[in-house]
This record gives structure tokens, sequence and C-alpha cells, in this order.
């Protein structure tokens, strides 16, 4: 079954007037985890259980690039919910979602872009009796995350999450622009770590490090990715699995 990032690809992709020339164009990629299909990770794929809920606001083409890791989140977490952003014209499909009183929205963005007056965390706090948190994230550059959190009115009723990294991004594929900036599916462990959901965060950022070696396989001479990462998910899986 396909999940919700997945969908927007293929939706994104039907849309494009040319074809996407990313990184790395020339390689055969697996059509659901984009990596070479020499080293395609479906197969491979865990699965689990959570309390939590993700919605990944993709800024335009973002979701085509098959460095992107929020796929990641979506491949882990049963409810994933994914939405190209738009400015004036927001998807009313997201804005029911945004609604839906079992959620409690949350926009996960740094601190220091939140502007005075509006509600912020720096800890996840308890929810109202028989909400389950509704984490969004701003997936694209940190210039086009910035755009969108400036420029979504319909987020602005909800209060936003900081999260505060202990360590820098392991993340190879792509550079970013601050040591402190994290590829989407790292900050969305440390959001799962934050909610109490320490066995899921743990396996998103082992799932993460999988993804990472094997699409260098395909792409680079160099791989500065982990290579035990494939027996540390294994023991990580067996580990719940033998509960």
């Amino acid at each position: 079954m396909k999940h919700a990032v997945q969908t927007l690809f293929e939706k994104r992709l039907a849309r494009s007037t040319r074809p996407f020339r990313a990184r790395g164009s020339e390689v055969k990629r697996c059509a659901n985890c984009r990596i070479d299909t020499r080293y395609c990770i479906c197969a491979l794929k865990p699965s689990t259980r959570s309390n939590v809920g993700f919605l990944l606001l993709y800024y335009d083409d973002e979701v085509l690039k098959p460095s992107n890791t929020g796929r990641l989140i979506a491949d882990l977490i049963p409810d994933t919910y994914a939405f190209i952003w738009q400015r004036t014209e927001p998807d009313s499909a997201m804005l029911q979602l945004l609604a839906d009183p079992q959620w409690q929205p949350v926009v996960v963005f740094p601190e220091t872009q939140v502007q005075p007056g509006r509600e912020a965390w720096t800890e996840q706090p308890k929810l109202k009796t028989g909400r389950r948190p509704l984490f969004i994230l701003l997936d694209g550059s940190w210039r086009e995350a910035r755009k969108m959190f400036r420029k979504s009115p319909y987020l602005d009723a909800f209060p936003v999450l900081s999260v505060n990294p202990e360590a820098s991004s392991v993340y190879q594929v792509r550079k970013a622009v601050e040591a402190h900036q994290l590829a989407t599916a790292e900050v969305a462990s440390c959001v799962l770590d934050g909610a109490g959901e320490v066995y899921n965060g743990q396996l998103l950022r082992t799932w993460f490090d999988v993804f990472s070696y094997r699409y260098q396989m395909g792409v680079t001479r160099s791989n500065r990715g982990d290579a035990l990462a494939l027996e540390r998910l294994r023991v990580l899986t067996m580990s719940v699995e033998g509960r």
C-alpha cells in the first residue's frame, strides 16, 4: 500500500511539464524508495505503531527530490500526511485534517523565528484529553521553510514546538546551510523522542542511516554513511519482537 508521500510524489510528478533532473539523475532508481535499484531498501522496511501523526508540508518540487527524507517518516509512522504548500489556496483536505478534533496540530520550527505573542514550546506539554499530536514539518530548503512559516496564515493559530538537537546532522547526501540544521527525518526522530516514543525515535534514526548509506552506494564512490546501519536495524527490531 502506498503511503502519503509516495502518493504525493506521483501526483506532483504527473503534473510536471518537463523531466525533473536531480543530482545523480542517470541512476536507475526504485520507484518507491528512490534509491539505485541495486541497493533498494523496500524489503528491509520495518513496521511500528505510534500515537502521533505527522503532516509534511512540501515546498513545490521538494517531494520530487530522491534525497528527501520525509518519505522515511511515512515509511514508519502510519498516520503521516503529505501536501504541497500553497500560500493562497491551501489544500482543502489539509484544512479538514487540521480541523479534525482528534488532532492537536503543532508546527515544528525554531523558536528564534516565532513572533512575540505566539505560543511556543521547547518541550512537549500534556495535550487535552482525547487529542493526539499532529506535528507539522515544513519540508524544503531553509529559505523555503522560512517562507512557508511566515506566509501560511492557516497555521498561525497553532503552537510552535522548537527542537534543540544535541548533535549536528549526520546526513551526508545533502549539505545543510548551518551545522545545527537537520534533515526532515532527523527532526521527526527528535520529536518522537520528546513525545515519549523513544523506540520509534531510535527506529527512525536507524532507518534514516540505512537510507543514507544505501543511497550513497548508488551515487558516490566515497560513502560516508554508516556501514553498520542495517545490522543495527536488525538488532533493534529483533529486540522488540523478542519481548
